[in-house]
């Protein structure tokens, strides 16, 4: 059952978001720049995991929130469709399959949210690593590698067995240190400053602790991962009720590149910023808010 949320408040537009870091940041960005175009909202962000805010949506508790097109093959239990690896029919399909919820998927940032391997910046250059190709190479001719992840980055079909089964290598039990919890400012953190000889990491390719530490992001040039770009998802009737919402979200996002995205959660995840402030500086700095 979906928490209680407010009732409606008149014509005002609820505005979710997952609880996590970047979610914070993407929500406050929904809710300012729909506040700064002069529509009522109602704040409901950091309102909970994915299962919750797509519920709210569904059952009409909450209006818009930002998802990632990825989480649509899920939704639609289309995982091994293909048209997942591709920014562009990622999207086309989330939006798609979802016009039988009376949903709109806005345009997407550019950023591409998903599960990598991330490199010590003096380890990779090295051995000359840019991609998860040059890892495989680097770790079948007896690399001296160390992976710091989670239980289920480990284990997970859709992580790094994946990324072993696509790329020919495969890392053993000493090779992978597996951290308890093991969320990626952990195990970032761990490679970064060495911990017991940690020298690669899983990592969320947004991350902000890879801005700060200047970990290199292993290029994924077979497109294992699934394409996750963050967009506002709305209902129908609400958008046909505000429309202004449509463009103003679309310049809200489009200039949310990785290293912008990045830079942003580094200042929430690191900084400990508030989200609201980081969203209208980013929002002051692209001229969409005075």
């Amino acid at each position: 059952m979906v928490c209680a949320l407010d009732a409606h408040a008149g014509d005002a537009v609820r505005v979710g978001s997952k609880a996590d870091n970047e979610g914070a940041f993407l929500g406050q960005v929904v809710l300012q720049v729909l506040k700064h175009a002069g529509i009522p909202v109602v704040d409901h962000t950091q309102l909970g995991p994915t299962s919750i805010v797509r519920r709210a949506l569904l059952g009409g508790d909450l209006d818009v929130y930002p998802e990632y097109t990825g989480n649509a093959a899920f939704f639609f239990h289309r995982e091994n469709d293909a048209a997942y690896r591709d920014a562009a029919k990622a999207y086309a399909l989330a939006a798609q399959l979802d016009t039988v919820n009376h949903v709109t998927w806005l345009h997407p940032a550019p950023a591409d949210n998903h599960w990598a391997i991330g490199v010590r910046k003096d380890v990779a250059a090295a051995n000359h690593l840019q991609s998860l190709a040059d890892f495989a190479r680097w770790a079948n001719g007896g690399g001296d590698v160390l992976l710091a992840g989670s239980a289920e980055f480990v284990e997970s079909d859709a992580a790094l067995p994946a990324f072993q089964k696509a790329y020919g290598f495969t890392l053993r039990g000493e090779q992978l240190l597996v951290l308890a919890g093991g969320d990626t400012s952990a195990t970032i953190k761990a490679a970064a400053e060495g911990t017991s000889g940690v020298n690669a990491s899983m990592v969320y390719s947004t991350d902000g602790a890879i801005a700060v530490t200047g970990l290199v992001v292993l290029d994924d040039p077979k497109h294992v991962e699934m394409v996750y770009q963050p967009a506002p998802v709305v209902r129908d009737a609400v958008l046909k009720e505000y429309p202004a919402m449509r463009g103003a979200l679309d310049a809200a996002f489009a200039p949310l590149t990785v290293e912008r995205l990045r830079a942003m959660n580094a200042r929430t995840q690191i900084d400990g910023e508030d989200a609201s402030k980081v969203a209208a500086d980013y929002l002051r700095s692209e001229g969409l808010l005075k």
